[in-house]
């Protein structure tokens, strides 16, 4: 069953949806279930999947690989763009221990 809405309830709907909301339906979309461990129906996906690209599409102006930007467009990084966001300050080096 897929429930039909106008461009009025997709903006009324988007308005009332937090950062908070947005981030639980994108780890429920992750895991496949909701935080009290049951899982979601395919139904659920579907829709909680189309509520996440709605919402990115509006609110997601620093788009980070495979989201929506606010033009409504995949954002795809290049293989060396993703690179430059892993290679950040290291944290830690590790070196081995001499033992003597």
């Amino acid at each position: 069953m897929s429930v039909e809405m106008d461009a009025q309830q997709i903006d009324q709907l988007l308005s009332v949806m937090t950062p908070e909301i947005y981030q639980r339906l994108v780890t429920a979309v992750e895991l496949g279930k909701w935080p009290d461990g049951v899982a979601l129906t395919p139904e659920q996906k579907e829709n909680t999947l189309q509520m996440v690209m709605l919402w990115q599409s509006r609110h997601n102006h620093d788009a980070e690989h495979m989201t929506v930007g606010t033009d409504g467009q995949i954002t795809m990084k290049s293989k060396q763009e993703l690179k430059a966001l892993f290679q950040g300050d290291r944290l830690a080096t590790l070196k081995p221990q001499d033992n003597d």
